[in-house]
């Protein structure tokens, strides 16, 4: 089937991002020129105060009162400066964010962005064959996660097909997202600017068990911090002596010092965490008051804000305490730090914020992963707005692709296929075709797209519906110097696994992605070790494809109950190669090898 255009269709996720990217730098530009006269008049206020400062005390002019009119100003215009940055720093980023998402459309990854690579599994049944992680791969171009949690979990959707009716509820969560391209931006920008933050020790901590210190010592310990500072404000400001000095230091220590290493087993897991608790209270935060329509999303926003208590206020909450605890590291501060045994004050602080809290913290945090990646699937759909939700559904297995291509092609240049499996079609198929005419290409755009369609997102094809399967495939399978292992080894224990696969106790059955089965042996070990492995497959109730050079591998649909040919070919004119990527019935009539050979200027 020809590539259809689809400008229109692309058209708009492009011109709602470049209106929006200019917008904001526009308004990054006004917050800068505004900053530029804030400080012009930051300065004047300065001067003024040296001038009235300078007239009062010495020429005696004015009273020393009126110093504090040019005080206030210069705040007050520092704080309008600061405010200024803010959103000089939020317009830049926001306008990033729509830069990065313009890039993604013209197929270029920005640099730096995550790609999964760290996540992806070895030895999964798939992974690697469909470049699910890793430069250029499908979660490189989904993902919009901010927190580590949001991108493991999209991750473990891509990995593990979901059953229909988790896959319908996600499919009206996204498209209940997709729209909301507001919400999207404010996440992208929410917090600090930082990496994928990681909030497991938080959860962990908040889990693990109290460990809790009497409560009459710590406003013994409040009581006697107070005391110690004013004990010393009188000595070095009143004349007042240094026995209530000595006496409230001893008293404090008596109580505070045994109490150190529990204050910092308490503390130790926050240390320098409120960074990163402003990014979780932002994205909590917008999402409690966002107003969805789907389900799921509201069941997310509930868990949220369970037992009256708002996510986002209680990791303010903890923020705010934290900044304050962490005051403790101004060189201007340590002495009152020191004074009020700040470590074992602020053990109780933490101990009390989590016992009413900390093990509601996982839960916010599985709640937040969840909106993320379904929001990174919503933008994945917003940007591809061709793209179909597929029919998932259970029922004897069977797929059934309209005009389907691999989703991270260009749509304009991307040809469509159509492809059907089981349910009165042909359980597998024998793709027979020269190098280069499309054989591959097809099996990940198939795989792929099943991929996104048992995560929840769309998918690239007019009609899409399958029923509940399991994935596997043998498409990037190599050679190993360091364990030792021939490419035809590997390649035979990965289809062991996949057979293994359609072994297990309620697996669904199997889709299996076959790239040029057992290449790496003989031709008449390939045929007949490839009829093996697709009959048992097949018997198993497995469906799926079989890509090959060698025709005589096509032979066994003479033999194979359930198997069909197809093929892609190619013509050769002017030198060059030429090929339509289009799937024909039956085998290819014939190959491109001597020609390709002749054309680089092989005598052959």
């Amino acid at each position: 089937m020809p590539s259809e255009p689809s400008d229109t269709a692309r058209s708009v996720p492009a011109r709602a991002y470049a209106e929006r990217r200019a917008a904001r730098a526009a308004s990054a530009a006004e917050a800068a020129a505004r900053m530029d006269r804030l400080s012009a008049w930051r300065l004047a206020a300065f001067l003024a105060f040296l001038a009235v400062a300078g007239l009062s005390a010495g020429a005696g002019l004015f009273s020393p009162w009126f110093v504090l009119a040019p005080v206030l100003a210069f705040v007050y215009l520092v704080a309008l400066f600061e405010s200024a940055r803010g959103r000089k720093l939020w317009a830049e980023r926001a306008a990033a964010f729509y830069e990065t998402n313009l890039a993604r459309l013209n197929g270029k990854a920005p640099a730096g962005a995550p790609n999964g690579a760290r996540l992806a599994p070895p030895e999964h049944p798939y992974a690697e064959d469909l470049d699910l992680f890793g430069p250029g791969s499908l979660f490189e171009r989904v993902t919009a996660c901010r927190t580590l949690a949001g991108e493991t979990l999209l991750a473990e959707w891509l990995l593990a097909p979901a059953r229909p009716a988790e896959v319908k509820a996600r499919q009206e969560a996204v498209a209940d997202l997709a729209p909301r391209l507001d919400l999207r931006e404010a996440l992208a920008v929410a917090g600090s600017d930082v990496p994928a933050a990681d909030y497991a020790p938080l959860a962990e901590w908040g889990n693990a068990p109290s460990e809790p210190a009497a409560q009459w010592k710590r406003w013994a310990i409040e009581a006697l911090g107070w005391a110690n500072v004013l004990a010393w404000f009188g000595w070095l400001f009143a004349g007042s002596g240094v026995l209530p000095v000595l006496a409230c230091g001893f008293a404090l220590a008596v109580l505070a010092l045994p109490m150190v290493g529990w204050a910092r087993r308490v503390l130790k897991p926050l240390d320098r965490a409120a960074e990163r608790l402003a990014l979780l209270e932002a994205v909590l935060a917008r999402f409690e008051r966002e107003r969805f329509t789907a389900p799921r999303l509201n069941d997310l926003q509930r868990a949220m804000t369970a037992n009256g208590l708002s996510a986002a206020q209680q990791i303010g909450e903890l923020r705010r305490i934290l900044n304050w605890f962490d005051s403790r590291r101004n060189p201007m501060f340590i002495p009152v730090a020191v004074l009020r045994a700040w470590d074992v004050r602020f053990g109780y602080i933490f101990e009390e914020w989590r016992a009413r809290s900390g093990p509601k913290v996982i839960h916010w945090l599985r709640a937040v992963a969840e909106c993320e990646a379904l929001a990174s699937l919503a933008g994945f759909a917003f940007d591809n707005p061709a793209d179909i939700f597929p029919q998932v559904a259970d029922g004897p297995v069977s797929l059934e692709a309209e005009g389907v291509s691999h989703p991270l092609l260009s749509a304009e240049v991307a040809v469509r296929n159509d492809v059907r499996l089981g349910a009165g079609a042909a359980r597998v198929l024998i793709v027979s075709g020269s190098n280069m005419s499309g054989k591959s290409t097809l099996l990940r755009a198939v795989g792929t797209n099943a991929v996104l369609a048992l995560a929840g997102g769309t998918v690239r094809a007019k009609r899409f519906a399958l029923a509940p399967v399991s994935l596997g495939a043998t498409m990037r399978v190599q050679d190993s110097l360091q364990a030792g292992k021939s490419r035809f080894f590997a390649e035979v224990t990965k289809v062991r696994l996949l057979l293994d696969i359609t072994s297990r106790p309620g697996a669904p059955p199997l889709l299996f992605l076959l790239d040029e089965l057992f290449a790496g042996t003989n031709s008449a070990d390939r045929v007949a070790g490839a009829e093996g492995v697709v009959r048992a497959l097949l018997s198993a109730g497995a469906v799926g494809f079989v890509t090959t050079h060698d025709l005589s591998l096509t032979a066994v649909t003479d033999q194979i109950p359930g198997a069909a040919n197809v093929h892609f070919c190619d013509g050769f004119a002017g030198g060059e190669l030429h090929f339509d990527y289009t799937m024909r019935p039956g085998v290819v009539p014939h190959g491109n090898g001597l020609a390709l050979m002749r054309a680089v200027g092989l005598k052959v």
